[in-house]
């Protein structure tokens, strides 16, 4: 054997294949897009703030709800398919596509209103975040008009089948208002057998807290094992972890999703999809205690403030001096913190820093 081929066998360096694109990736200029004009500054300067954080709100709830609501349409209204195929979707494919629909609307709409999507985040972001309380109730209103959007859609590019569906369920005398049902499409109702409302109630709480605290954890830029790349996609997969989990079990997840959809369904199929089995008030209510458990239990036993100061993620409420007098009286104080200090005064060494 040759000593280049030796020295190949011994050697961590990528092969030659594929990997040339990790090396030899030319740099390619991107041609300049035409310079912006001053009406264009002025339109986007006249834009009220509150109707584009309103728009983003309920436009990333319809990405989020509507590719979900239509995996579930395609599975349940295609379980005998003309085509031969036994059926055209499963849970699998109902929790990825609510997974990437909220990674998506993370990617695009949550530059432009912080990317809530969910009532309950948006009610534990004005609780412990300081997010203004006067915006509430227009983020709760938008993410809700989003899912009645989904839901409405989604009705109506599936008209055919969703009529063809009633007319069967109705023969066969189950009404349309059931889980496995036309109205179960779009929002969430209880097995027959499943009439413990506080069965439904733990069920719910369990999993609403699980997402919340997920997505808190996601959110705190203390959190070393989360990217900006990643954040939407590993949210997204607690959603879908959890629909795998516990979706024949009955699970909603969010009000906004939930709510919203159930006004299309009392609309199309009946104000029973209020009213079945006395579920809809744990669907639509559970979320907000839920996620403020969770988000609560966050922020009392595993936020690290500090952390998130000395990386320039927060500032202390008093300014620097405030977090003087915080080292100060504690003696003790993270690294990054520190060097924050040391690099805004170089005397900080007499306030008997102790690094961590």
């Amino acid at each position: 054997m040759s000593d280049d081929q030796m020295h190949r066998l011994h050697t961590h360096d990528l092969e030659i294949g594929a990997t040339d694109a990790v090396q030899r990736h030319y740099s390619r200029h991107v041609v300049a897009t035409k310079p912006v004009s001053p009406k264009k500054l002025d339109f986007e300067h006249r834009r009220p703030r509150w109707l584009r954080e309103c728009m983003a709100e309920a436009t990333g709830v319809f990405y989020y709800v509507f590719p979900g609501i239509a995996a579930i349409a395609s599975f349940t209204l295609n379980l005998e398919s003309p085509v031969g195929v036994a059926a055209f979707g499963s849970l699998f494919q109902i929790g990825w596509a609510f997974a990437i629909g909220i990674a998506f609307a993370i990617i695009t709409c949550a530059p432009t209103s912080g990317g809530h999507f969910n009532p309950a985040i948006t009610i534990c972001f004005a609780i412990w975040q300081g997010f203004p309380w006067k915006k509430v109730p227009y983020y709760i209103i938008s993410q809700i008009f989003g899912a009645f959007v989904a839901g409405l859609l989604m009705v109506g590019m599936y008209w055919p089948e969703i009529q063809a569906f009633k007319a069967e369920s109705i023969a066969a005398g189950k009404g349309l208002v059931y889980n496995g049902g036309p109205a179960s499409i779009l929002c969430t109702f209880p097995n027959p057998n499943q009439t413990n409302l506080g069965y439904l109630f733990l069920t719910e709480f369990f999993v609403d807290s699980f997402i919340g605290l997920v997505i808190w954890a996601h959110l705190d830029p203390a959190n070393p094992f989360v990217s900006p790349v990643s954040a939407p996609f590993g949210i997204g997969s607690a959603y879908a972890a959890m629909v795998w989990c516990f979706a024949d079990i009955a699970i909603s997840t969010n009000l906004a999703r939930d709510l919203g959809t159930r006004i299309v369904a009392a609309i199309f199929f009946g104000g029973e999809s209020f009213s079945y089995l006395n579920y809809s008030w744990i669907a639509i209510l559970v979320n907000i205690p839920a996620t403020i458990f969770a988000t609560g239990y966050y922020e009392f036993l595993r936020r690290d403030s500090l952390s998130a100061i000395g990386k320039g993620h927060a500032v202390h409420e008093h300014g620097e001096e405030g977090l003087k007098r915080h080292i100060t009286n504690t003696g003790h104080i993270e690294t990054d913190a520190a060097n924050a200090l040391q690099a805004n005064n170089s005397s900080s060494n007499k306030y008997n820093l102790k690094q961590a």
